[in-house]
């Protein structure tokens, strides 16, 4: 089984990178083998910079591919002047799975969204052999954007081990039924919801991230029973 999972959403600010740093902060405080993150491309300022304040990580072992201007990558590589050479993120996936247990792979944007001219968030996932995670925000077009996104992933051959519904605003549980309904979504897609991640108001507070991450499935998403406990 690949020791690595990549947390996709149906589109940017879904949530996928609170929902990947409340994973590694529950990582870090309770398992005693060390996680990796990766995110392979970005454009702009954020996420890079973010894991690596928050978790101590290297920028560059972090995001091996990056542009200043936050466009899709292959329309940012063109501003810049650049090309897009994947086997540089695929060195650096490979690299962060020798070195940990397991490895957290952050896309860009959606599952549909292009990596290059040629190539999309799927087609990577399909590439890397890499089941995912899929970020579902709560808001109004939840449902539709889930049952889209999860037809994309049988169209591409990516497997998804489940939903996660993703609270970026305070939400009470009637919105989060009236607007996700995640009986609905399950019975529509066929894929099983692994929790919802409360609203996050300091996504930099470990404590904060962590307690969040008590909210999913985490031994559905995570390799929790082969791990030794810090606690212990």
């Amino acid at each position: 089984m690949l020791n690595a999972l990549l947390i996709t959403g149906t589109d940017t600010d879904a949530g996928k990178t609170v929902v990947t740093a409340a994973l590694a902060a529950y990582w870090q405080r309770y398992c005693t083998p060390t996680l990796g993150i990766l995110k392979p491309i970005q454009s702009g300022i954020g996420d890079c910079e973010f894991y690596s304040q928050v978790f101590g990580l290297e920028p560059t072992q972090v995001t091996p591919i990056r542009f200043p201007a936050p466009l899709a990558p292959p329309l940012a590589a063109t501003q810049a002047g650049e090309s897009i050479n994947l086997e540089c993120a695929w060195q650096a996936f490979q690299q962060l799975q020798l070195q940990h247990r397991f490895v957290l792979v952050e896309g860009v944007g959606g599952l549909g969204s292009p990596i290059t001219y040629e190539t999309t968030v799927a087609d990577l996932a399909w590439d890397w052999k890499l089941p995912a995670l899929l970020v579902v925000p709560v808001k109004l077009g939840a449902i539709g954007q889930a049952v889209a996104n999860v037809a994309l992933a049988r169209q591409t051959r990516v497997h998804l081990k489940g939903i996660v519904l993703n609270c970026n605003e305070p939400r009470t549980d009637l919105e989060i039924a009236q607007w996700a309904a995640p009986d609905l979504i399950r019975t529509l897609t066929g894929i099983p919801i692994l929790g919802t991640l409360p609203y996050v108001a300091d996504y930099k507070n470990i404590d904060e991230l962590t307690h969040a991450a008590t909210h999913l499935d985490l031994e559905r998403i995570l390799p929790l029973p082969t791990l030794e406990a810090r606690s212990r």
